[in-house]
């Protein structure tokens, strides 16, 4: 299992966290997702989920990540 960490902006509340966290969680491969508001620290863990299909999830939640 391996853990990527992106780095999200534009997340405001706690409706942004829930977004991001529901739209990268249905990736294939992903087991996990951790979202620090705070910082727009996210990290991915998973079994080698693709970084497009994780960066497409962010920007379908609305959002843009750098890694």
């Amino acid at each position: 299992m391996s853990v990527t960490t992106y780095t999200v902006t534009g997340m405001t509340c706690g409706h942004c966290v829930s977004s991001v966290k529901e739209e990268v969680g249905e990736v294939p491969g992903v087991t996990g997702v951790d979202v620090d508001l705070e910082s727009g620290r996210v990290d991915v863990s998973g079994d080698s989920p693709d970084d497009a299909a994780v960066r497409a999830a962010i920007r379908e939640a609305g959002y843009e990540a750098t890694a």
